[in-house]
Parts: structure tokens; C-alpha cells; sequence
């Protein structure tokens, strides 16, 4: 029997860089550990352009996209935040909650948005990896991984 997919959410500042970015990253290559969902502590109005074209270089399609406000998930609960806003999230998440220190993009230069996109691909395989192996191998997780859960 397989192991329920996580629910994970990318939050930052606008939902129009960072969390759309890793949302199409999880999306594309974890959806067998995971169901992602991306919102933004102030929703912009549109996707960032150099998102969606740093991104269809990857061959992900975010032209779809929209941003997102954390209100605007409802009641949905989720496993695991992953919080790339280097600010406070709101306290209403009752799982663990991860901070990423990653740079936000959306004022740089297309070729410097590419090196943020690429961090971000790197941290989600990280992160898809480490889902998996928990998945086969649940007793394996250590107990002190260095996550804060709230």
C-alpha cells in the first residue's frame, strides 16, 4: 500500500516568483510524494514574465498561473509549508513549517532569475528525495532533522 501524498505549500511575498517557481518544479517532478500548492503573503496581480519564461526553458508552462493569497486556500490542510517570504507566516498552520532562504527575483535581471529558478529546482529535488525516502523508509526519519514543527 502507498503511503498518502504530502500536502505542501510554497509561500512568498507575491506568489509571483519564488512559490510559483517550486510549485511547478514539484509538480512536474514529484507528484508521485506530493501534491504542491504555491500562495503569497500579498498576492500580485500576474505571474511574473521572467518567471514564466525562466521556467518554460525548464519545459514547465506556467502561463496558467495566477497568484494567490494564503486566504484564498480556504480550509485546506497541509503537511508541510515551505516559507521562501523571509518574513512571519501567519500562525494558522498546524504542521511543520520550513524556511528557505532564497533571494527574491522578481526586481533582477532575467540571467540572475535563472540562477534563483535553478536554486529553487535543486531545493525542491531535495526536498521530492527526501519525501521519497521517507515514503519507503518512514522509520528511517530522524527524529532531531533540524525542522521546527509548530
Amino acid at each position: 500500500m502507498n503511503a498518502p501524498l504530502k500536502r505542501v505549500l510554497f509561500v512568498c511575498i507575491g506568489n509571483s516568483c519564488r512559490s510559483q517557481m517550486a510549485e511547478g518544479f514539484a509538480r512536474a517532478y514529484g507528484s508521485d510524494v506530493l501534491v504542491p500548492a504555491s500562495a503569497g503573503l500579498g498576492p500580485a496581480h500576474r505571474v511574473a514574465p521572467d518567471t514564466i519564461d525562466a521556467m518554460q526553458e525548464k519545459g514547465i508552462d506556467l502561463r496558467d498561473h495566477f497568484p494567490k493569497g494564503i486566504k484564498h486556500l480556504g480550509r485546506i490542510e497541509f503537511d508541510l509549508v515551505i516559507n521562501m517570504s523571509g518574513s512571519a507566516i501567519p500562525e494558522t498552520f498546524r504542521c511543520e513549517v520550513r524556511e528557505w532562504d532564497v533571494e527574491d527575483p522578481v526586481y533582477l535581471r532575467f540571467e540572475e532569475h535563472c540562477v534563483v529558478r535553478d536554486e529553487i529546482e535543486k531545493r525542491v529535488m531535495n526536498l521530492i528525495l527526501e519525501l521519497r525516502r521517507d515514503q519507503k523508509h518512514p522509520s528511517l526519519r530522524p527524529s532531531g532533522s533540524g525542522h521546527v514543527p509548530r
